[in-house]
């Protein structure tokens, strides 16, 4: 990591009272983005990440000003902050696509979690994803629904919009050993099975078996 970095000061981290430094922030954010990027479903959303990484560039991009015209390291440190700047806006990016795909799911999700689980969305999203949904069913009613008898002229959006392929397969790192992992299947006539996952190895993996390792940050998508 550049000096960009290591010259700004400590950060609150996500979900804890832990200081962590500029560069074990942006790592935060570099795991979250794989993990959103190659996950099937929507993950639980890093706001707090996301505020300390653009309050770090803002603070990045004032050290940047003090340097002085000329000076090599001005290059270094842009293209750092234009580094983490490309990391940060795919990751809004992944999760704005999977709301627009998956808009209904998402926004069930949310409706039954129970009350003091945290929310999956940030209040940006939540509003973005009902008001997706809303202009998606005027859209519809407008277009095509008002053309069809009454009794075809209601839409069911959780039916008419398909789910995250949770059975689909993904590239994972282990970052903590687990053990006893229970591996669906590829038939009927496969018996299950466990298996253990060493610490560093990697795997392809159908996601449901390993979602919640996602989750806990047992493991990293790659």
């Amino acid at each position: 990591m550049s000096d960009a970095l290591s010259e700004a000061s400590d950060l609150s981290g996500d979900d804890s009272q832990d200081v962590m430094t500029p560069t074990e922030l942006i790592a935060k954010l570099e795991e979250a983005w794989l993990n959103e990027k190659f996950s099937p479903e929507l993950l639980k959303n890093k706001s707090e990440i996301v505020e300390c990484v653009m309050e770090q560039l803002t603070h990045m991009e004032e050290n940047l000003q003090r340097v002085r015209k000329g000076d090599v390291k001005a290059s270094i440190h842009r293209m750092e902050i234009d580094r983490i700047r490309f990391v940060l806006s795919s990751y809004l990016r992944s999760r704005l696509q999977k709301i627009e795909k998956f808009f209904p799911h998402v926004l069930e999700k949310e409706k039954s979690r129970a009350e003091g689980d945290p929310s999956f969305l940030s209040p940006e999203e939540f509003a973005f994803a009902k008001e997706y949904m809303a202009n998606t069913e005027t859209y519809l009613k407008a277009v095509a629904l008002r053309h069809m008898p009454p009794n075809l002229q209601t839409i069911d959006m959780l039916k008419a919009v398909p789910e995250p392929c949770l059975d689909s397969f993904v590239f994972l790192r282990v970052k903590e050993r687990q053990e006893n992992i229970l591996v669906e299947p590829e038939t009927d006539e496969q018996r299950e099975y466990v298996v253990d996952l060493e610490e560093g190895s990697q795997h392809l993996m159908r996601y449901r078996t390993i979602a919640p390792l996602v989750a806990s940050g047992a493991v990293q998508l790659i």
